[in-house]
């Protein structure tokens, strides 16, 4: 009676996970909707419904939903998703909370190869009635700088951690020193910039969704798509290293490729998101600690769950951010910290010092 109960409660428990995802799901095209209508300029949702399925609108209406809002909509879906995934698999493979792309350092790479890029080529911001234009340089020029960094970074890690004996704790020291390492570095380049370059530089850390056009989508949807695809094909490999490495050995785990090709995926996935919207903190680590609340640790759901999920608050978080100083729309970054912050302290709090 024991065993067929403990069944029972498995079973309940996996059905209570699969609706949870299809609850997020269903009601994340109810948000996609809601977001192209919120901002500055209203647009009501059925004008919003009649542009996405082509009907007879008002042009300025199109032109506000398909040049501009979609575009940020769905980069901050994409951003979301890749960076929450990102963020879950590197906590999985390294069995350690803290770990996210921005705790390892790879965001803050990202940064200073943006900004260095930025002082060396001479970018400069361009605005017209106190509204920033652009900053005078191609995006696809400061993504270069900032994807190359960050993956230097990555492999630079990845090298030390092999000569330093290929331990957990090691590549977690080796991202905090990195990180601080690269913020300093930002800092300086940001003291010898002029008046120009410094703003230029300042305006790229603030990351926002709203840099997304439809050329960068097309980038950011080869890379998450696949890499998603296929960390989430590894969600019994993560399973077992959950148990521990010997365990997950004895299982026929090939523990050292699962971790080195998981973290060189992940920094691959978040170097493209950074270096294309800027940084967008907290969500890669906050997201799924939330989504282990709600779904348990289980990878098979909460790798799936945890890129709807991370889209899901992104998107929301992007909505809010255009009408909390409207008409002015602010960076989705600040809001994110604002609102990170404090959940992933609460839930520090919550559970006595432990999240996972």
């Amino acid at each position: 009676m024991y065993k067929k109960e403990l069944i029972n409660r498995y079973t309940r428990f996996n059905k209570y996970k699969i609706l949870s995802f299809l609850v997020v799901l269903l009601l994340l095209p109810v948000l996609f909707c809601v977001s192209l209508s919120i901002g500055s300029a209203s647009v009501p949702i059925w004008e919003t419904i009649k542009v996405l399925f082509g009907g007879e609108v008002d042009e300025r209406f199109v032109r506000i939903i398909l040049n501009i809002r979609l575009p940020q909509s769905i980069a901050a879906l994409l951003a979301g998703a890749g960076l929450s995934i990102a963020g879950a698999t590197m906590q999985g493979v390294l069995r350690n909370p803290l770990c996210s792309p921005f705790t390892l350092g790879i965001s803050s790479a990202a940064a200073f190869g943006a900004a260095l890029t930025l002082l060396v080529v001479g970018g400069k911001i361009v605005a017209q009635d106190n509204t920033v234009i652009n900053i005078g340089l191609s995006q696809s020029v400061i993504a270069g700088g900032a994807f190359l960094l960050s993956i230097l970074t990555c492999v630079i890690i990845l090298l030390l951690d092999r000569l330093c004996g290929s331990r957990v704790e090691t590549i977690i020291l080796l991202g905090v020193a990195f990180s601080s390492l690269f913020t300093a570095g930002l800092m300086f380049l940001q003291y010898v910039a002029d008046e120009s370059r410094l703003a230029a530089i300042v305006y790229w850390t603030f990351g926002d969704t709203a840099r997304g056009t439809w050329s960068t989508i097309a980038i950011m949807a080869s890379c998450t798509i696949p890499v998603a695809i296929y960390l989430v094909s590894q969600s019994w490999n993560y399973n077992s290293l959950s148990l521990g490495e010997e365990t997950a050995r004895s299982l026929g785990v090939s523990v050292r490729r699962v971790q080195v090709v998981t973290m060189i995926l992940s920094s691959f996935l978040t170097a493209v998101l950074v270096s294309l919207l800027g940084i967008i903190g907290f969500v890669g680590l906050v997201v799924p600690h939330l989504s282990r609340l709600i779904v348990g640790s289980d990878y098979r759901f909460l790798l799936p769950f945890s890129l709807v999920f991370g889209g899901f608050l992104l998107l929301f978080a992007d909505m809010a951010a255009r009408v909390i100083l409207a008409p002015r729309v602010l960076p989705v970054s600040i809001l994110t910290a604002f609102i990170g912050a404090p959940i992933f302290i609460s839930l520090l709090l919550g559970r006595g010092g432990r999240v996972l």
